[in-house]
């Protein structure tokens, strides 16, 4: 079976603990703290590794968990960060949070490499708490914690176009005929279990990628069959070719099979029927003399819907080059950017939402104080260093509600703002 789901838990790195030591040396009785730093915890790091095309791997490893940082030592010396750790996922993979459902990161288009959670920072040895009236300070800061979080992977097939129709309608076909794939085909329903992609070349370099999405069948979107496995890959292309069984040859309509296919579509996603659709009239070469042309019917019902219809026959190849370059033209008119799920899910700030902190105006030093756990976590797990860190952590600040409680106090532009020993100016 197709493995485009999977379950897994991932744990970021601990920080390493600061360390107590004193300077103890020949000719120094009384050396003051020389306690060093831990090593910053490894980050869970994501990666597309375009040698994979199924999630397989994740069935049978379920944890996977970043290094941890070292402890801090004697003389100054700084513990060892803790081992990153990058997970490799083909490309269309989806994470999201397990118990929101919520999106945490795309793996698509240009994004290729994804820090999913950050290792916790190191503790500051007892170096740093040297004062002019503790002179021998008796503690160091422990690393920030790791962060465990368990994550759905969902594999979201990458192409261009969707093939869709139900068992048995020629699509397999249709793709062995005009793509480099090599579907398995034969007269029986579900022959296709897995999602073929191929690539589709036309003249002048032009083609496009195009997916035989497995068959649907009524009842897919509650999940019915193998339903929200296969619906799931149509989330991602631009159009889809709706290809029905013109002549009818098992005695099925193919009017009632396009509305009962969109139905099924406008179910599961109501943004799915809104894709543009061609629909590929398969099987003419079976259709024999008869009251009425079933193209002719096709036609009528949906052309004034704005779905053209194309007669062709997969087995025979007529019709195919006509359907192809409809399709090729009606690509060039959609916006070609990739289709990427959004951020939705913000897993540090996420997970400590509910943990309390402080806004405060000191006067005495005429700074505005903000602190609490919340807020002490989140800095251990930002680079503020790096615009991206500080522009990150800014929006932390603005989504909890915090610099708006900064403008109840009164704060003005250029005013200071102390985060735990750090200090930063004020500007909208």
């Amino acid at each position: 079976m197709f493995a485009d789901r999977a379950r897994i838990i991932i744990k970021s790195g601990k920080g390493g603990d600061g360390h107590v030591s004193f300077r103890r040396e020949k000719y120094v009785p009384n050396g003051g703290p020389d306690g060093g730093d831990g090593g910053k915890g490894g980050d869970v790091i994501f990666e597309v590794d375009d040698g994979l095309n199924t999630l397989t791997d994740f069935r049978h490893k379920r944890k996977y968990a970043a290094g941890n940082g070292e402890e801090g030592k004697k003389r100054n010396c700084h513990g060892k960060n803790g081992e990153d750790l990058i997970v490799k996922v083909p490309a269309g993979t989806v994470i999201r949070d397990a118990e929101s459902g919520k999106v945490i990161a795309d793996m698509s288009g240009g994004s290729r490499r994804q820090i999913i959670l950050r290792g916790g920072r190191g503790g500051n040895g007892n170096q740093h708490y040297a004062t002019s009236t503790m002179q021998a300070p008796k503690y160091a800061q422990p690393g920030q914690p790791a962060i465990e979080l368990e994550v759905m992977l969902e594999l979201k097939v990458i192409a261009d176009v969707g093939l869709v129709g139900f068992p048995n309608v020629g699509k397999s076909t249709l793709l062995s005929r005009v793509t480099n794939a090599q579907p398995k085909i034969a007269n029986y329903h579900f022959t296709t279990l897995n999602p073929n992609l191929g690539v589709v070349d036309l003249e002048e370099g032009q083609g496009f990628v195009i997916a035989d999405i497995p068959g649907l069948i009524e009842g897919a979107s509650e999940g019915v069959g193998l339903g929200h496995e296969f619906l799931r890959h149509i989330e991602r292309t631009k159009m889809m070719i709706h290809m029905v069984d013109a002549a009818s040859t098992e005695g099925r309509d193919p009017i009632a099979d396009i509305y009962a296919i969109n139905k099924e579509l406008e179910a599961y996603d109501p943004g799915l029927c809104k894709k543009p659709q061609i629909i590929a009239a398969n099987k003419i070469d079976a259709i024999y003399g008869g009251d009425e042309d079933p193209v002719e019917k096709l036609r009528r019902e949906f052309e004034p819907q704005g779905i053209p219809v194309y007669p062709i026959s997969a087995v025979t190849g007529q019709g195919l080059k006509e359907l192809l370059y409809a399709v090729w033209n009606l690509l060039q008119t959609l916006d070609d950017a990739p289709i990427v799920f959004e951020q939705e899910f913000f897993p540090e700030t996420s997970l400590y939402a509910d943990e309390p902190y402080t806004v405060s105006y000191d006067e005495k030093e005429q700074e505005y104080v903000i602190e609490g756990p919340r807020i002490e976590k989140m800095l251990g797990y930002t680079n503020l260093e790096s615009e991206k860190g500080f522009l990150f952590f800014q929006r932390f600040l603005r989504d909890q509600g915090i610099l708006k409680e900064l403008e109840d106090l009164g704060i003005q532009e250029g005013d200071t703002v102390r985060i735990y020993g750090l200090s930063f100016d004020y500007y909208k």
